[in-house]
């Protein structure tokens, strides 16, 4: 009879683990959606038809992370979205090939979980050279395409990038420098006689900047991070 009562015991605490978890990571998936859905309204990281955005809250159990209001590690994805530049060039906007936030340490600071602080983040932002290449196509305005590759030399915030094609009526074969700073990216041209392109503005987070940007095989990878970071309202904003 008490075998009887332990193996029914142990059955039912394998149920009720079953169904613990069953309900911890459906919570999480909505939380997940929400959190996207926020990130798209309060930064336009899905203002084109094939852009994403993903976000992923990390650890386990979710539900007591969730009961606390803090969360160890949540990751932001998105790509293929679109920034302007500054002065709203026409023709000017640059696709967004991949954009990663690694958050960590986040405390909900609202009722309604539309807000909430990261002690630390950290995340890159990655442009393609075929991008690169067909916006600075659009704003040389004359001439043949502009070809923008990879180039040895990077520094800090400045990623060196190599310039081929036609600008202005005149050839341009040469180093450029692409410079990352605060949230804005800006296009020297060689060769010509408007040195740089006009600057593009992302829209990040409160609290987090541009700290490096190089020249890789992939495209040119700017690195983001950011301390007591604000998430829900961004000082950048438009």
């Amino acid at each position: 009879m008490q075998r009887r009562w332990v193996k029914v015991l142990a059955i039912t605490v394998v149920v009720l683990a079953v169904l613990l978890t069953v309900a911890d990571r459906v919570a999480v998936h909505f939380a997940n959606k929400e959190a996207a859905r926020l990130v798209k309204e309060k930064y336009g990281y899905a203002n084109t038809t094939d852009s994403h955005v993903d976000v992923s809250i990390e650890g386990f159990p979710f539900l007591t992370q969730a009961f606390s209001e803090s969360f160890g590690h949540v990751k932001l994805t998105a790509g293929q979205f679109t920034i302007d530049t500054t002065s709203n060039t026409q023709g000017g906007y640059l696709h967004i090939k991949r954009f990663r936030l690694d958050l960590h340490d986040v405390t909900v600071t609202s009722l309604t979980a539309s807000s909430a602080e990261a002690n630390l983040a950290t995340g890159t932002l990655t442009l393609s050279y075929d991008e690169l290449s067909d916006v600075v196509t659009r704003l040389a305005g004359t001439g043949g395409p502009i070809r923008v590759s990879q180039a040895p030399g990077s520094s800090e915030q400045a990623a060196k990038v190599r310039i081929t094609g036609t600008a202005g009526g005149r050839g341009v074969d040469g180093t450029g420098t692409l410079l990352a700073q605060g949230n804005e990216l800006a296009l020297t041209i060689p060769g010509t006689a408007q040195q740089s392109a006009p600057a593009w503005r992302v829209v990040l987070p409160d609290g987090v900047g541009f700290t490096a940007a190089r020249s890789t095989s992939d495209g040119v990878e700017i690195s983001m991070v950011g301390h007591q970071v604000t998430l829900g309202r961004s000082r950048f904003q438009r």
